[in-house]
């Protein structure tokens, strides 16, 4: 972990004063920096890498929003309250209501700004819905990957005048007597240190999935889970937040994903499963419910044997999932798995045949009976499996954290009394999420819906804050 730290003074020599710094430059960092330049404020982008990219580029790039002028073109209804119920269904209602509720009710505003001022290319994502939506509403780039969007969002950043500093690790908040951030500093590759005063302060920087002494200590759970996140994950935000006695929440949760090629480090998402796929061991048995979500589904498959276990689908899903980047490059890496029979694709895979076939068998009688089955996962309405089928060896991985710093509903970083810090704000993987306290909380998108919307959300108040001070 990088030696955070915050030094307490009343003024400190700098090289120059931003009115807002944003540190870390992914979804949330360039989202928030493009809320302040829209206000009429100038900002500075502190990035640790060459380029920006964070946990965003990593992603499938997918926003979901409820009411999104784009849902509202093709018929789709939707409402913030619906988004919300989804939520707090899928948390058991282990979740700030009241976040939700805001942030559904921003979400579809995020969307329309981001595809109407900065014509960052959305489009919405139909022919399925991802496990716990009860309606269309994620909204992604042409491939439908993070990296496109985080180059969409970067250009959006050059033309809206928003200064980066890439290679610049920020390791040192300077906050006076009254808990509000005058300066902050960076060390660059060759050892030289900025120290840049500022009127507020973004977090922006993610959370601690790539600290394993954090996540051995607070999510004991994935011992034996593959890292498939961004290296910057070290957990700064927290370190600071506790220097300055942050309120902390949910730092349990996290976003795993049960689909990460074995070997590739390639996701498999979702939907290949969402839409009637099956996940088997070694035996070629099921073992969990599967549509339940894939990240609690992450632990299920690290408890069989080797830590693996085997998504197995076929051509329909084949086609529906040839739509999103990630699955090429699967496709390309030579990791799929391709047969004529079950028999015949278990021997491929390495897996048991007559298992395999009980486990087929057994999801087409489902689907004909439209009967739960043991894990109390339904069938119906799914087309049953046919030939050709499909297989990949995946594992159980952690993406990111969804706990974090506690944030009101302008992304103020809050005080454990919860009053909020006069200039902190955090989101993203920074801030408390919307996922609960585990890993069966999370559902698909709540990352990037934090993400840009506190984001923004951030940006403006801090923009707006700045210029009702006097001079």
């Amino acid at each position: 972990m990088n030696e955070c730290r915050v030094i307490r003074a009343e003024s400190v020599e700098t090289i120059a004063e931003i009115p807002v710094v944003v540190i870390g430059g992914g979804g949330t960092g360039l989202t928030a920096a493009l809320a302040v330049r829209d206000a009429g404020a100038d900002v500075l982008v502190v990035e640790r890498d060459g380029q920006p990219m964070g946990t965003t580029a990593m992603s499938t790039g997918l926003i979901p929003a409820a009411g999104s002028r784009i849902q509202r073109d093709k018929g789709v209804e939707d409402s913030p309250e619906r988004f919300a119920a989804d939520i707090v269904a899928k948390t058991k209602g282990a979740v700030d209501t009241a976040l939700v509720g805001h942030l559904t009710r921003e979400s579809a505003r995020t969307v329309d700004w981001l595809v109407e001022s900065h014509k960052i290319g959305l489009s919405l994502v139909e022919g399925f819905t991802y496990p716990g939506h009860s309606a269309l509403r994620m909204h992604g780039m042409p491939s439908r990957s993070g990296s496109e969007l985080m180059g969409a969002l970067a250009s959006a950043c050059e033309d809206a005048g928003v200064d980066i500093l890439t290679d610049s690790l920020v390791d040192t908040l300077y906050v006076n007597g009254e808990d509000r951030v005058i300066a902050i500093a960076a060390t660059r590759p060759d050892g030289a240190r900025d120290v840049i005063g500022c009127g507020a302060v973004i977090l922006a920087c993610c959370g601690f999935a790539g600290n394993q002494q954090m996540v051995a200590e607070l999510i004991p759970e994935l011992e034996h889970a593959t890292f498939h996140g961004h290296p910057g994950n070290k957990g700064d935000a927290i370190a600071w937040g506790r220097e300055m006695g942050a309120s902390m929440a949910d730092l349990s949760a996290y976003q795993g994903h049960a689909g990460l090629a074995a070997g590739y480090g390639i996701p498999i998402l979702w939907p290949l499963i969402a839409e009637g796929g099956i996940q088997v061991n070694r035996s070629g048995e099921r073992f969990a419910n599967e549509a339940s979500g894939y990240s609690e589904q992450a632990v299920e498959v690290l408890r069989q044997e080797g830590h693996v276990a085997w998504s197995i689908y076929d051509e329909r899903r084949h086609e529906i999932m040839c739509q999103f980047d990630d699955y090429q490059q699967a496709r390309s890496a030579g990791c799929l798995i391709r047969a004529d029979s079950l028999a015949e694709l278990a021997e491929k895979a390495g897996i048991d045949a007559a298992g395999l076939e009980r486990s087929v068998a057994e999801t087409h009688r489902l689907v004909q009976s439209g009967e739960r089955d043991r894990f109390g996962r339904s069938f119906a309405g799914k087309a049953p499996l046919e030939p050709p089928f499909y297989a990949v060896r995946v594992t159980g991985a952690l993406f990111h954290t969804q706990g974090g710093l506690e944030v009101d509903e302008n992304a103020r970083v809050l005080r454990a009394s919860g009053e909020p810090f006069p200039n902190l704000y955090a989101g993203g993987g920074a801030a408390r999420g919307i996922s609960g306290p585990g890993a069966d909380g999370y559902l698909a998108g709540n990352g990037l819906l934090t993400a840009t919307t506190l984001g923004r959300l951030a940006g403006e108040h801090a923009a707006a804050s700045l210029m009702r001070e006097p001079a």
